[in-house]
């Protein structure tokens, strides 16, 4: 233990073959931050970035603040004006699926870390391909691709193959994976990949050096700048996320906004998402190299630091569409299904359906599969999704985006 402690680097401190590009957001951000005082807001504050017709960071902070909780019907329904505004009634469905939980990381809060005893597993080409047609028979036109951080196990050629295979059955790729240099991004939309989720975890750097003891995910400005590395390679999407509930919520949903507004005005090109989780409970041993703190004696169950209600969630999410009307926004089923039904046509955009966060669950055809990552709360099909969308007098949208 305390051998790893001496060896530990700094999580600022870049590694080999580490792409790093010359940008000032990530200080601009952190700085923005640091000096948010979410409690010095005042309700004529609020109540002064509800009327404004342009939403300002001094608005958005505002909106974020415990000063704003008594107006959250005002600006839930602003916010719904808003997202009917840039988006009709029309809600996106996609869904994610797991290909590989192998990991090299340590981060304490998640259920593929390197050192938790799951059952682990790497689709081949062929399985990858079954579950891609699986998924396909129930209407999607949009899949996410998702592995755990392991260059080993799941190296670039691996992930842009699975891309190939997406393309053959969707017309919209998303791909959640490991930060990469833009280089490999690029490798990656050649491949047929649309766009790029990066969950930066938490934007406070102190948590996330404690929370990510060892691995590749320790260096935070690596991550931060995944994004804009991924538009370099020629992304055409990106989104944005805080894993709400590892710091403080305010201040991280704040830089959440911010890194996005940030990048949109320097990429005005770029299509703009937001995702909205929040910490599920892991099953979770973190190892020898966790910090004491953070060590337990026998496997455990990790939570929150800080709790953030569905009513706190619901306030993050209008504040994000005041701030940004034009952005996406997925409400994921971490959450209950009541409250994804309630969301959607407020403040979110585009909603997963036939959800597993395990490896091989979709065709039913994989004889080993792997553990999953997190619990999620809402397990309803697709079938079951699109009913209750079109009960609500919402419209799901399978793809919107032609080609030419």
């Amino acid at each position: 233990m305390e051998e790893n402690q001496r060896k530990r680097t700094s999580c600022m401190e870049y590694k080999d073959g580490m792409e790093q590009i010359n940008s000032d957001i990530l200080d601009k951000v952190l700085a923005a931050r640091e000096a948010y005082q979410p409690r010095r807001y005042t309700g004529q504050e609020v109540k002064n970035a509800l009327q404004a017709e342009r939403r300002t960071i001094e608005d958005f902070a505002a909106l974020l603040s415990p000063a704003a909780e008594p107006f959250l019907e005002e600006m839930a329904g602003k916010a719904k004006e808003e997202t009917q505004k840039h988006f009709g009634s029309s809600v996106y469905l996609f869904t994610p699926v797991y290909i590989s939980n192998y990991c090299e990381n340590h981060c304490v809060y998640c259920g593929f870390n390197c050192q938790n005893r799951i059952q682990r597993m790497r689709l081949s080409q062929e399985e990858i391909e079954k579950e891609m047609a699986a998924i396909a028979e129930d209407g999607l036109e949009e899949i996410l691709i998702l592995t755990g951080e392991s260059r080993s196990q799941s190296d670039v050629e691996y992930i842009g193959e699975a891309c190939k295979t997406a393309r053959k059955y969707f017309k919209m790729v998303g791909l959640e994976v490991y930060p990469m240099n833009s280089e490999d991004y690029r490798r990656l939309r050649d491949c047929g990949a649309d766009y790029v989720t990066v969950f930066q975890e938490t934007y406070d750097p102190k948590q996330y050096e404690l929370l990510h003891p060892a691995g590749q995910k320790r260096v935070f400005p690596y991550r931060f700048h995944a994004q804009e590395r991924a538009l370099l390679g020629g992304m055409r999407g990106v989104a944005f996320a805080a894993l709400l509930g590892l710091s403080d919520y305010h201040k991280d949903a704040f830089a959440t906004g911010l890194h996005a507004y940030y990048i949109q005005r320097k990429y005005p090109y770029a299509e703009i998402s937001f995702s909205c989780p929040r910490l599920r409970p892991v099953h979770a041993w973190v190892g020898e190299c966790a910090p004491a703190e953070q060590k337990p004696e026998e496997d455990a169950v990790w939570t929150a630091k800080e709790k953030v209600t569905e009513r706190q969630l619901l306030q993050i999410m209008c504040a994000y569409r005041l701030f940004l009307p034009f952005a996406g926004m997925t409400i994921s089923t971490r959450e209950r299904a009541q409250f994804r039904d309630h969301v959607v046509g407020l403040a979110a955009t585009k909603i997963s359906a036939g959800v597993s966060t395990g490896i091989g669950n979709h065709s039913g055809e994989v004889e080993r599969q792997g553990d999953s990552q997190f619990e999620i709360a809402d397990q309803r099909n697709v079938s079951e999704v699109l009913a209750a969308l079109r009960t609500q007098g919402l419209q799901p949208v399978m793809n919107d985006y032609v080609y030419v």
